[in-house]
């Protein structure tokens, strides 16, 4: 089949990759238009875009998914079947019927759990215990097409939204070859989602990783690693930003007010929360370097009974 690929990050590129290695051709590519990134503002192409003209495949990278000329040139390159891994769009009926076998979807959740643009980073902050990858038919609503294919990934303790994201993307580069191979056998049996199942993964804001010291430490320890590596957990200490990479709960007896340093020396930074401790065990200061809070305390200068 004549194969059109829409996506954008980095984890699209390495799905990319594998479709590349199939028979079935893949005659273009879509994904979002260069952006600036870095301390520099440098604007870079995305990785799905480098991946597609190292192996001189055409691109197309629209500013405007409506837009009559992109679609002219998408409709050019006579697609059967379209391809969207994290392309960061909601495509239109007319991309959506387009291709004759339909708009195929990887997506980074079990399904009809976590639609939306942030699967990864909501299924940690709300202490899953289980992630999976889900293939599906797209249709108008948002992720809530019939199912094709799903399997099911642990979530391990200690997971981040990085580290899970590295799980579930050759699996779900696996499970997109597999589906493709049994649509063309005619041997996929497509399950219609459950609607009152549903919960929803919106996209990630900066302000998502504010810390709040008034819930439990368990519950802020997992927004820190749902969080990582973006947009990151943070608080502020004398009016700067600190960021909180790393993080562990440490069970307390005593009672202290939420956001309250309880112990800051060589036995570890702890702060109260509004249960339990949270000893922090890698920071940033706005502007500094990353550091173990070993290293952070040396010149850090805070103190049993600061706040955060």
């Amino acid at each position: 089949m004549r194969i059109v690929f829409m996506g954008t990050p980095e984890a699209a590129a390495v799905t990319l990759e594998r479709l590349l290695e199939s028979p079935d051709p893949v005659v273009g590519v879509v994904t979002q238009p260069d952006r600036p990134a870095g301390r520099g503002q440098k604007t870079i192409p995305s990785p799905v875009r480098r991946v597609a003209e190292g192996r001189k495949i055409p691109v197309l990278t629209p500013e405007k998914i409506r837009d009559q000329h992109f679609f002219d040139a998408l409709k050019s390159w006579a697609p059967e079947l379209i391809v969207v891994v994290a392309y960061g769009r909601i495509l239109p009926r007319s991309i959506l019927e387009l291709a004759p076998q339909g708009c195929l979807n990887v997506h980074y959740s079990l399904l009809p759990k976590y639609r939306g643009a942030a699967p990864i980073a909501w299924t940690i902050l709300n202490g899953e215990e289980r992630s999976g990858v889900t293939t599906m038919k797209l249709v108008e609503k948002m992720d809530a097409g019939p199912i094709l294919l799903q399997e099911e990934v642990p979530i391990a303790p200690y997971e981040t939204q990085a580290s899970l994201e590295a799980k579930l993307t050759p699996v779900g580069a696996r499970l997109l070859l597999e589906t493709i191979r049994r649509l063309k056998e005619g041997r996929l049996t497509p399950k219609i989602q459950k609607e009152e199942e549903a919960t929803y993964a919106p996209m990630l804001k900066k302000e998502d990783g504010k810390i709040d010291w008034n819930q439990p430490a368990r519950a802020i320890e997992r927004r820190v690693r749902a969080f990582y590596p973006w947009p990151s957990a943070y608080t502020h200490w004398k009016g700067k930003l600190l960021k909180v990479h790393h993080a562990a709960v440490a069970p307390i007896d005593e009672s202290s007010p939420p956001g309250q340093v309880i112990r800051a020396d060589s036995g570890g930074l702890l702060i109260a929360t509004g249960r339990d401790a949270l000893s922090l065990e890698e920071v940033q200061l706005e502007n500094k370097k990353r550091l173990a809070a070993a290293e952070f305390l040396k010149g850090a200068r805070i103190a049993k009974g600061d706040h955060l």
